[in-house]
């Protein structure tokens, strides 16, 4: 990650001669050339206009038909692609189920430690920098080895899973799923100086203020969104496992769902899976919990169907992380997230009226829908066979997210529609209204920033710059949503 880090990592060490034996291996590696193409690694050049200034590698098996997944990884601190290539055992599941796969380098040219500037608005946002490159080399992909651009993944090692978050966050219509290992949630930190604090102990939001860093990363966006899997050593001292609680409250945030898993599993390696299902009851959001595992991403070596990669410096023999991505993605034949054939999503979900108790729905029909499946907060409240519902016993004042998903004769629901949020009307709390600079409402709770601007808790509305020099009013009505009111602010 950054020098931070390896401070933290030398402290760590025990004996003088362990330390010595980490420094050496870390300086030899940070120091290491670009990686050279390793057998069907290749290196690609004139992708693009490059403004990250990064390197790019890609394995595309002989043969490969037109549309095939493409699936982007990214390496940790102080490794190359041809590392990562070498040990993390995409090659063989590229080779196995028929996928190109693209390896991004960044350099010490770049960053000291070659690591991916995750924590610099400058290289991890939309259009700029380092994750404009990768796009350039997914759009690479897709007019030379003619990749299918609905099915683009990209994963990620330390660093590099803070820069998958940042770009599942910042390109949520060019990826349709992402695996962070051992990574930072989207937008955890916008400066060198606060990344070191991310990696120890993320700051302590709620999931909808992780899930407003992500909507801020693309204003407007309103899905579909990736399908998130979350990597984790119980025993990470160098990016805490809080980061991987902070990554799953993100995403589950954003898909409109709970924080309960809605099933938990063992695998090997003494791995914990937690899936946590979408509004049609696919998995949206998996966590994969490895039990006094470091730091690292685990791999399992041997030839068995389910095991990949081999152990390397970061590179922790556990389980085959690949092949529970992969196949989490659909990699291998199957639906992403899990299911069949499925109906369409509903389009033109709205709320059509509000009372202090009621919310009343309507959406556009679904050919082949026998009924509809209506979910309020990620929980399923209801089947109408009509486009309508209206939904009672509602607490004044409260905002709710809602989805519906058509569902066939055979009873399957199919893909959940964009979500609407509808508030009720009344409350018996009136509105309160504070003003103050961009920086005192952010250190006040009523704000947080992203990219280096200031957006109100709830509304997610720009504020501007996060500077003392910015003053704003909000009104926070209900609890916790604030939108600004300059022009003024009743509170009755």
């Amino acid at each position: 990650m950054r020098p931070p880090i390896l401070r933290r990592l030398f402290r760590r060490v025990a004996s003088a001669a362990a330390l010595g034996l980490l420094a050496a291996t870390l300086s030899t590696t940070a120091a290491a050339t670009p990686a050279a193409a390793a057998g069907g690694l290749q290196q690609v050049t004139g992708f693009g206009s490059n403004p990250g200034n990064l390197q790019m590698y890609a394995y595309t098996p002989a043969g490969l038909p037109a549309n095939a997944p493409l699936v982007v990884a990214l390496h940790g601190c102080t490794q190359t692609a041809s590392a990562y290539y070498t040990n993390s055992g995409w090659p063989k599941f590229a080779d196995t189920w028929g996928f190109s796969v693209v390896f991004p380098q960044t350099t010490s040219a770049n960053n000291s430690l070659s690591c991916f500037g995750w924590f610099d608005p400058a290289e991890d946002t939309r259009g700029k920098g380092e994750a404009a490159s990768i796009v350039q080399m997914v759009e690479y992909a897709k007019q030379q080895y003619g990749s299918d651009g609905r099915r683009v993944y990209v994963t990620g090692l330390s660093a590099g899973g803070g820069m998958t978050a940042d770009l599942l966050a910042a390109y949520p219509d060019v990826f349709a799923g992402g695996s962070v290992a051992s990574g930072l949630p989207a937008q955890c930190a916008t400066s060198q100086a606060a990344a070191s604090g991310c990696q120890t102990g993320p700051q302590k939001l709620s999931p909808a203020q992780w899930g407003d860093k992500v909507r801020a990363a693309h204003p407007g966006y309103s899905g579909p969104w990736p399908r998130v899997a979350i990597w984790q050593g119980t025993s990470d001292y160098t990016v805490y496992p809080a980061n991987a609680t902070a990554l799953r409250d993100q995403w589950t945030d954003v898909w409109g769902i709970g924080q309960t898993p809605s099933s938990t599993d063992t695998l090997p390696g003494n791995t914990t899976r937690s899936v946590y299902d979408d509004a049609s009851g696919n998995p949206a959001v998996e966590t994969y919990s490895v039990s006094g595992m470091g730091h690292g991403l685990p791999v399992s070596p041997g030839t068995g169907d389910q095991q990949c990669g081999t152990t390397a410096a970061y590179f922790l023999s556990a389980i085959c992380s690949t092949y529970y991505t992969g196949v989490f993605w659909g990699l291998d034949g199957g639906t992403p997230g899990g299911g069949g054939d499925q109906l369409p999503a509903p389009g033109g979900v709205r709320a059509t009226g509000t009372t202090d108790t009621t919310v009343s729905l309507s959406w556009n029909a679904v050919q082949g829908a026998a009924s509809y499946a209506v979910y309020r907060n990620g929980s399923k409240i209801a089947s109408p066979t009509a486009t309508t519902y209206t939904d009672t016993g509602l607490t004044a004042g409260t905002a709710y997210r809602y989805t519906v998903a058509a569902v066939d004769s055979a009873g399957t629901a199919g893909t959940a529609s964009t979500q609407v949020t509808a508030t009720t009307t009344g409350g018996s709390t009136p509105a309160t209204c504070y003003t103050a600079t961009n920086y005192a409402q952010v250190t006040a709770g009523r704000a947080h920033t992203s990219g280096g601007y200031v957006y109100a808790n709830g509304s997610n509305q720009n504020m501007g710059l996060y500077n003392v020099f910015v003053t704003h009013t909000l009104k926070e009505s209900p609890a916790g949503y604030f939108v600004i009111a300059d022009s003024g602010c009743a509170t009755g």
